[in-house]
């Protein structure tokens, strides 16, 4: 028995049939809860046919429809809440930076299982009780601070909690306060990296020795180039507000081979994103949630717009595992009719060795047709050939790799804006289409 499987937690131990078993139960329970208790779902359920009963089996979820991002806007603030908003004990909301933001709420009850997630989340990752976490996502309405606290509390860890910004101050705190443990976005890791770098920190010398990165797409390469520069463990976390937030799924650091859904709180499928119809394991699509344990907001099928594929478990063989998500449907660029995500583009930058993993997507137009120029920083150590060279060796890249031209523009180092939280990729300048 190997030292992850001494400290798994009563939910880590189902077996397949077990898991099955109250997978079944809580399912058919949240439905009947969202029926009796939340009128949207009661009229989506009538509408399309089907009543809680109808549910006599996992496959039988397939027959009950979607809940869509645009369905929480409409129901703003408490209208998907399935109890009275006396027993609601914490809100947290979208930005709303496209709209009306989108609410969700927690009862006594959700805020200990979200806790528990991510607790065994962080020890999936490699933390363990009493090492100090450092958490610089961001607090506030934004799941991923908070969430990632409790997590590490309920672990019996010392959290430090950062929060984003003020990086130079974060440097100094994780010289100072000795960490074994970072939860933050890819993006900003690598502008803590940067800042270590520039106050001559050697970043492998610091304590960190995990490092738990969530709350946007990242690639294999961004996992070599952080592991790399900082000598940690990098695995990834997934979550969303809407079903929870951050601990619906976890790498292991021992098989670094996709995220283990929590299955016992969240049910997963993968849908094709054109017709809603299910995929079966193995092929990719959209990730589909609905949740199993949540009582102040259930969501049934929840459409994440992430893209990914359901595999079988390995670390926790009675969870399936999700492949690191790729992309977002809804992030995916059509340029001269070729379907591209920004992750793609940043699997080619790194592979390049004059170019840093910092770069923008411009979008503009030139007459009829539409140009992508790809924004990228250039290493400390560049020179002026050598960017020229990289910048070339891009545009080849880009054109073998995904068939499309695109022009790259080498920046100096520190030009482009640094994020504090989920790094907005692309700036489409095209006006209207």
């Amino acid at each position: 028995m190997t030292m992850h499987e001494d400290l798994r937690d009563a939910g880590e131990r189902l077996g397949a049939a077990e898991l099955a078993a109250l997978q079944l139960d809580r399912l058919r329970a949240t439905l009947r809860r969202a029926y009796e208790r939340v009128p949207f779902y009661r009229q989506a359920f009538d509408k399309a046919g089907v009543h809680p009963d109808d549910c006599r089996s996992l496959a039988d979820l397939a027959r009950f429809p979607f809940t869509a991002k645009a369905d929480l806007r409409d129901q703003y603030p408490f209208g998907m809440f399935a109890v009275p908003r006396t027993e609601v004990r914490r809100i947290h909301a979208s930005s709303g930076t496209t709209g009306r933001p989108t609410v969700v709420g927690y009862t006594e009850r959700d805020l200990s299982t979200w806790a528990d997630v991510v607790a065994r989340s962080i020890r999936a990752a490699g933390g363990r009780p009493g090492q100090v976490v450092h958490v610089a996502y961001g607090y506030g309405l934004f799941t991923g601070g908070l969430g990632a606290h409790y997590g590490a509390e309920r672990l019996g860890c010392t959290v430090v909690p950062a929060s984003g910004g003020m990086t130079d101050r974060q440097v100094r705190l994780i010289q100072d306060f000795r960490p074994e443990v970072i939860m933050v976005t890819p993006s900003y890791m690598l502008t803590l990296l940067d800042e270590m770098e520039r106050q001559g920190i050697d970043p492998r010398s610091t304590s960190l020795r995990t490092g738990i990165f969530g709350a946007e797409p990242w690639t294999e390469a961004m996992r070599r180039e952080i592991e790399d520069r900082l000598g940690i463990d990098a695995v990834d976390i997934y979550g969303l507000s809407e079903v929870i937030g951050p601990g619906v799924a976890q790498e292991f650091a021992e098989s670094k081979d996709g995220l283990h859904v929590w299955e016992d709180h969240f049910y997963p499928e993968v849908v094709d994103p054109l017709t809603g119809e299910p995929l079966p394991e193995g092929e990719p699509g959209e990730l589909v949630f609905t949740s199993l344990t949540k009582e102040a907001m259930p969501v049934i099928r929840y459409r994440t717009r992430d893209l990914t594929r359901l595999l079988p478990g390995t670390a926790r063989p009675a969870f399936r595992r999700m492949e690191r998500v790729t992309g977002r449907s809804d992030d995916m660029l059509i340029l001269r009719g070729v379907n591209l995500y920004p992750t793609q583009i940043e699997e080619i930058l790194l592979r390049i060795p004059g170019l840093a993993p910092h770069f923008q997507l411009r979008l503009t137009r030139e007459g009829r047709l539409d140009v992508l120029t790809v924004r990228v920083e250039a290493r400390r150590e560049a020179d002026a050939r050598l960017r020229e060279e990289s910048a070339a060796a891009a545009v080849r890249a880009v054109k073998e790799g995904i068939g499309v031209t695109v022009e790259v523009e080498v920046v100096d180092p520190e030009t482009l804006e640094r994020s504090v939280g989920k790094i907005r990729r692309v700036s489409d300048l095209r006006g209207d289409r």
